[in-house]
């Protein structure tokens, strides 16, 4: 195996607000409530005038599916709502009656250039939580700078002072980067499924559904085509709503699974309590649901859940296409006019997954012993802090992993030579200044981690630089993440044609690391002599970096103390290499994919000798209850040879969109 080829990955709460300063005279509670309600009122109606604004056309280049994406780490300017513009290419139009019936072409027929949609989807999702990632960073920065100011006398910002405080939402940060760097994917047609998003795919905010046009508001329940694109769609009528949000914003909503009755947009209380405090109109999203009905035209329909997995609180499912059955206009709760839209659930479509995917945590059983199928409770043998079950439901009789010793630390050959250990960095209890931290000087001057979620990588790197054993900070250090050994439950289970595989029981999120793959460190001239060994894991950290042997380079400023020297940069191979043949951890057992949802990232801590670096698996996407754990192992075509000299080929059965067929 050699390291994967980089992989963007690309989430945080924003830091607990400052405490409101209150004036010389402070008012009533119930006169503040009244402002606030008021002020809320005036806000809204200014976001609504902002939208209905920005519902004019604007050229925009269409992103080219197979360019490689530029990623802007400026400071940028604040989040503007921007409507991306699309094609009609992907509906065609049957004429029925005085109906016009939409007919939405499958999206796995519809690749995009080289890539699959469903690649260009999960590259923009992951290059959005890259962005996401580094703006939590300079949150975090400033929450810290933040707290060693408390003792410092205050002075006034301009804000304070007119009694408002800037927004810290990383999330809005970085969807304005993508807009601002035009790194966004647009769709063929705003109408109808959106080609690379099948039913039951979940988004973890409404910024991440912006990336990829599935639904084109970050504040709005209801995505519209403007009046002002009415060039672009000349056979409808405009405006047209193509997606509504179902997340619990209106108190008049209804929800029958597959019949639903959806409240229009308007007149709710903006504070939290969800109810109405004025009257809805007939227009913007609400008059595109009466033209969508009209001109029978479906709409995507997005399920919103409270989530604590979820930076923002809630996940959001697609449940599918919908098309408005009637729609009608009633007092509601609270005695105001609300307009109530009827949706019903196109036929064809796989099952509801909804709640499938909400209550999937009950699919997992309380106790290890009540897994169907289980052949181990614990292939480590309680070596790791968290049991490894094996599950068996492919042989019969059922039989658990053998032919393999679990170890839970690297072991190292007798004829391989360690390099000398590294000084390490001054800190003390825990590194926090990039600036006096020696460990982060050669990580670019930052470090590569953000504190959320236990730590999580921002990017993958060429290599990154982890504080060692001769570091002055402790284990709680942000700097030593991948170092804390297993963080969640994983299950090795046995499939029909890969073998065994791994699953975690736990949602994974973005850029946190999952396992170090371990074995046997050996020089590669030793393990050559054994094709047959399929569980050697090539130290290729060099070749990374230089982009060679196919491998895409990766990008990052890093510092290395010594770089070995390759003439022409001529690939001469890997020098050392993880043989975890016989001795092995959970890593293992992980299978390969075309299309994966881990990366391999090399880091130094002990040592700075890249050519023994540790290889660490993180988390690409964020990753469901009980989705198998896979990486690309980075074979090229044709390039293993038998015993004979004759290439050796073997299948890939990782089902990927983009899969490449083959292994090697």
């Amino acid at each position: 195996m050699v390291v994967v080829e980089a992989i963007k990955v690309n989430e945080t709460d924003d830091c607990s607000a400052a405490k409101a300063r209150g004036s010389a005279t402070r008012a009533s509670a119930r006169i503040q409530k009244i402002k606030s309600t008021q002020d809320a009122i005036k806000r809204r109606q200014r976001e609504e005038e902002a939208i209905t604004k920005a519902e004019k056309p604007v050229k925009k280049q269409r992103v080219k599916y197979n360019k490689q994406k530029s990623v802007v780490a400026s400071v940028l300017p604040e989040v503007v709502e921007k409507k991306l513009i699309a094609g009609v290419e992907n509906v065609e139009e049957v004429k029925d009656g005085e109906k016009k019936e939409i007919v939405v072409l499958s999206p796995s027929k519809k690749p995009v250039g080289e890539k699959s949609a469903y690649s260009t989807v999960t590259d923009t999702v992951r290059a959005f939580y890259k962005h996401f990632l580094y703006y939590v960073q300079e949150e975090e920065k400033r929450c810290k700078k933040d707290e060693d100011d408390k003792k410092k006398p205050k002075s006034k910002t301009q804000d304070e002072v007119g009694g408002r405080r800037q927004h810290k939402r990383p999330d809005l940060k970085a969807l304005s980067s993508m807009l601002t760097s035009n790194n966004v994917y647009t769709p063929p047609s705003r109408i109808g499924s959106i080609p690379g998003v099948d039913v039951g795919h979940q988004f973890f905010s409404r910024c991440e559904m912006v990336t990829v046009g599935f639904h084109n508001h970050w504040l709005s329940g209801i995505d519209y085509i403007g009046a002002g694109f009415q060039q672009e769609y000349p056979n409808y009528k405009l405006p047209l709503t193509v997606a509504i949000v179902m997340s619990g914003q209106y108190e008049d909503d209804l929800d029958n699974s597959e019949d639903v009755v959806y409240t229009g947009q308007g007149g709710n209380n903006l504070l939290g309590n969800k109810r109405q405090i004025g009257d809805q109109e007939m227009k913007r999203g609400n008059l595109g649901l009466k033209n969508s009905l009209d001109q029978n035209v479906p709409v995507r329909v997005i399920r919103g859940h409270q989530s604590t997995t979820s930076y923002v609180g809630k996940v959001y499912t697609y449940d599918g296409l919908y098309k408005v059955d009637k729609y009608w206009a009633e007092k509601g709760v609270s005695g105001y006019t609300v307009y109530k839209f009827r949706l019903k659930r196109m036929e064809g479509q796989p099952s509801l997954v909804t709640e499938q995917v909400y209550f999937a945590r009950g699919r997992i059983p309380d106790k290890v012993s009540e897994l169907r199928g289980l052949v181990c409770e614990d292939i480590s043998g309680g070596l790791e802090n968290i049991p490894i079950p094996a599950t068996n439901l492919v042989d019969d009789p059922p039989v658990p992993p053998t032919g393999c010793t679990y170890i839970k630390s690297l072991q190292v050959s007798k004829n391989v030579v360690l390099p000398s250990s590294a000084s390490g960095c001054n800190c003390k209890g825990s590194c926090t200044d990039p600036r006096s931290c020696a460990c982060a000087r050669l990580n670019g001057s930052d470090f590569p981690y953000v504190h959320r979620d236990g730590g999580r990588l921002i990017e993958p790197k060429a290599v990154v630089f982890e504080c060692g054993p001769n570091c002055g900070c402790g284990s709680s250090c942000v700097n030593r993440t991948s170092q804390r050994g297993l963080r969640y439950r994983l299950e090795v289970f046995k499939t029909p044609k890969k073998g065994w595989a791994v699953r975690s029981w736990d949602f994974i999120p973005s850029g946190a690391p999952v396992c170090e793959y371990i074995g046997v460190l050996k020089k590669t001239d030793d393990v050559d002599s054994n094709p047959e060994n399929n569980y050697i894991f090539d130290i290729d950290c060099i070749q990374t970096m230089k982009g060679l042997g196919g491998r895409e380079r990766r990008v990052g400023d890093v510092a290395m103390p010594s770089l070995p020297v390759q003439s022409d940069d001529k690939d001469s191979g890997p020098e050392f290499c993880i043989d975890a043949g016989t001795s092995g951890n959970v890593a293992r057992y992980i299978n390969h994919s075309c299309q994966p949802n881990l990366f391999v990232q090399c880091v130094l801590s002990a040592h700075h000798d890249i050519t023994q670096a540790c290889v660490i698996l993180f988390a690409a996407d964020n990753i469901l209850p009980l989705k198998e754990l896979t990486y690309d192992y980075g074979y090229e075509l044709n390039s293993v040879h038998g015993p004979d000299g004759k290439i050796k080929e073997l299948a890939c059965y990782c089902g990927a969109p983009d899969c490449r067929k083959r292994l090697f």
